[in-house]
């Protein structure tokens, strides 16, 4: 197991982990927390209605990025899909404001999946893609994500860019009245995306015959998703896709498989799948009613390309809180994974530096380089019904490709300070490293979007591991009284 180098560090201030009794270092030297206003570790998010996700700041998001994305004299082109949360209409009609006052024409997507998105600003030729959703978050909030020309994630250098320019003076950046930009509807964007899924399975295979139980969240998918999946012969049974605007993730989706889980076990299906509200992550259900998580589903994905002699860097991109035992069962198959910070912007940007074309968070964000620039729930539940029809064999036996090891994982929420710098937390991180030896592993990490401190520990022994879990968050709960 390696570890990649995060391309900048304001997304993660502090992260140890133990193997093997040693912490690894997730880049050289401290990490430096930055200071942002508007982005944060996936785009500018937050409470809709509330700084920064009102139609003041999209407004001028909208002309910072059109702006600085404008390159030579021709017509400039700006994707803008959205999920299915009610303050997309705002923000979406902000944005479109802003990009055609600095002269960019709009091409509207409506209800999306990001990676639809990322694939038809490649498609169409634009300068720039936008998806307004906040992925599995509840519907009052919301967010923007940008890609650039080749439907990438911005770096952090890009996102600071567009940042100064949001504070710049409007009239330096509107351009005369003759060279405003258009806003065009793209009514043929869901065809388009489901044409594009639909050809990353092997030539000539089909669902015929399987019973498939999605559910899309109420989210960005719910038409495309169930649509892709109809047309190549599966029998769909649906669920999460009736959007009122507010219900997107409500009680549903990856992150609430439970009504799914029901579904497949009535119904008798051969598959689940969850979608998150963008639907760029997925967890599957097998035909036993059983979760399948983003490991497994890597685990599948990689020892079927290396199988077919498709699989690129020798290994999976994964992050510091992938288990332990996907680690090491993809040594058993001569294969390397190699951890980054949490955050599919940074497995993807490990990829495209050293030449991987799997990598993913055990979240479901499932990343596969050959066909998509970001994670694809629909395009990586494929890859699964592809091993499962090429094998004959059930969902529940083709996505258990190792034991997991025990993974205990507790939130501490503080107030204000670092107190992940205190000398007693310092003193329970190196007691529970000892503890573990080199048969475990300790994660510790604020997260990126609210005060909170993330403690997870895993190894064989599930009472150690818990034991060590409690002492860290016991030590980081009286750092941060």
């Amino acid at each position: 197991m390696r570890y990649g180098s995060p391309p900048t560090a304001h997304a993660i201030s502090m992260a140890t982990g133990a193997i093997g009794g040693a912490a690894p270092k997730l880049n050289d030297g401290d990490i430096t927390h930055m200071t942002r206003r508007y982005f944060g570790t996936d785009g500018i998010r937050g409470l809709a209605n509330r700084h920064p996700m009102t139609s003041e700041v999209a407004l001028k998001v909208g002309m910072a990025a059109g702006h600085m994305f404008r390159n030579g004299s021709h017509r400039h082109r700006v994707v803008i899909g959205k999920d299915t949360r009610l303050s997309g209409y705002m923000i979406e009609s902000a944005l479109m404001s802003g990009f055609t006052a600095v002269g960019c024409d709009v091409f509207l997507l409506g209800p999306m999946p990001t990676p639809a998105v990322a694939m038809l600003t490649r498609s169409l030729r634009a300068d720039l893609g936008v998806m307004i959703s906040a992925s599995h978050n509840r519907f009052d909030d919301n967010g923007i994500k940008l890609f650039d020309p080749d439907g990438y994630k911005l770096s952090d250098e890009t996102e600071a860019q567009i940042e100064h320019l949001i504070e710049a003076k409007a009239d330096t950046m509107l351009v005369p009245a003759e060279r405003i930009g258009r806003a065009t509807r793209v009514e043929s964007a869901q065809e388009r995306y489901i044409e594009y899924a639909k050809r990353t399975l092997p030539k000539n295979l089909r669902l015929d015959g399987l019973r498939i139980v999605i559910d899309c969240a109420n989210g960005a998918g719910y038409k495309v998703a169930p649509e892709a999946l109809w047309e190549l012969g599966a029998e769909v049974i649906k669920i999460g896709v009736d959007p009122n605007g507010r219900n997107i993730n409500h009680k549903c989706g990856s992150t609430a498989p439970e009504a799914l889980i029901e579904k497949v076990r009535e119904v008798r299906a051969d598959i689940g799948i969850a979608l998150d509200g963008d639907a760029d992550r997925v967890v599957i259900v097998d035909d036993k009613g059983q979760i399948v998580d983003g490991d497994q589903l890597m685990a599948v994905i990689a020892e079927s390309w290396l199988k077919r002699e498709e699989l690129q860097g020798g290994g999976v991109v994964a992050t510091v809180m992938s288990n332990l035992g996907l680690e090491r069962y993809l040594g058993t198959l001569g294969l390397e994974m190699i951890r980054t910070p949490v955050g599919d912007r940074y497995v993807v940007e490990h990829m495209r530096k050293h030449g991987y074309n799997v990598g993913g968070e055990q979240s479901g964000h499932i990343v596969l380089s050959d066909f998509t620039t970001t994670g694809d729930g629909l395009v990586s539940a494929l890859q699964i019904l592809a091993v499962a029809v090429a094998s004959q064999k059930p969902v529940s036996e083709v996505c258990k490709r190792f034991v997991r090891l025990p993974q205990i994982l507790q939130n501490v929420r503080y107030a204000s300070g670092r107190p992940l710098e205190d000398a007693r937390v310092k003193k329970a991180i190196d007691a529970g490293k000892a503890k573990l030896g080199s048969g475990g592993r300790i994660v510790i990490r604020p997260s990126g979007t609210e005060p909170v401190i993330r403690v997870m520990a895993e190894g064989d022994d599930e009472a150690l591991v818990n034991g060590v879990v409690g002492d860290i968050v016991e030590a980081v709960r009286l750092a941060a009284a």
